[in-house]
């Protein structure tokens, strides 16, 4: 059997939606194993003096828990 875990990320760019995602998974990658894909459920910008200065993003991440992983 297969156990799949989700957890949810914020993460913030200063170029782009498409930026803020690559840091986002960048930065789940160096602490989790087995990330099998993400859904960006929410996008919005930072704006200041009428431009936007910020790109963030909500997203799940899924990941395939380990077989010999500890699940308690």
């Amino acid at each position: 059997m297969t156990i799949a875990k989700n957890i949810e990320v914020s993460s913030t760019s200063k170029t782009s939606f498409e930026d803020a995602i690559q840091k986002g998974i960048a930065q789940v990658a160096m602490t989790v194993n087995n990330i099998e894909g993400a859904w960006v459920k929410e996008q919005k910008v930072g704006i200041t003096d009428g431009k936007i200065d910020k790109y963030h993003v909500i997203m799940i991440v899924t990941f395939v828990v380990s077989p010999d992983s500890d699940l308690r």
